[in-house]
């Protein structure tokens, strides 16, 4: 699907729309925080990643049904949800398996765990995410354009401090944040709260 940046639609419309470009965009901004989620409830490794494409898979079945429809509802709510139900659905499997011969107490832990709390969102966790959605469009733009909008956008730079450096005008500085701003969201859309 090509980026006419006019009628661009929005991550999850094109994912939706079964673009496969869209998916591998939207695994590549969320993998990452989901296999984060099944560490912090205790399931590390291989499980984890394989438990990260089984809370994929159901994305991917689910998301027609995704709706915005209560003020609150997000995305990465709804992916968080997935998420504590797959780990909930991995400790339960784990504690119908035979027990390993001389136990541990960390599979005593495990078995004790009723319904595994994932982390709230750090701010680390957050600018990981929207570093990686600015990877995404970042080689739709020329260099100074870029540099202006990271250094206006993430930097906080005054404008015209960029706009004396880069050799632009402050009105061209506050245009390049914009259009770059306009074009993250274009394709993550409100997934990114």
């Amino acid at each position: 699907m090509s980026h006419d940046r006019s009628t661009s639609l929005t991550l999850l419309e094109q994912v939706r729309n079964r673009d496969e470009a869209a998916w591998g965009r939207l695994v590549h901004l969320y993998s990452p925080l989901v296999v984060h989620w099944c560490h912090a409830a205790g399931v590390r490794g291989p499980d984890a990643d394989d438990l990260a494409q089984d809370v994929f898979h159901a994305v991917f079945k689910g998301l027609d049904g995704f709706r915005r429809d209560r003020a609150g509802d997000t995305f990465r709510g709804w992916l968080r949800g997935i998420t504590r139900f797959k780990v909930q659905d991995y400790h339960r499997r784990r504690a119908a398996e035979p027990a390993a011969q001389g136990g541990t107490d960390a599979r005593r832990r495990l078995e004790q765990l009723t319904e595994p709390e994932l982390p709230e969102d750090t701010p680390a966790d957050l600018g990981a995410l929207y570093r990686r959605a600015l990877e995404l469009v970042r080689g739709e733009f020329e260099e100074r354009t870029w540099t202006a909008f990271w250094r206006a956008a993430v930097e906080d730079q005054s404008p015209a401090h960029i706009a004396e450096d880069l050799g632009l005008s402050p009105a061209a500085v506050r245009k390049a944040k914009s259009r770059v701003l306009h074009r993250l969201r274009q394709e993550v859309g409100d997934l990114l709260d």
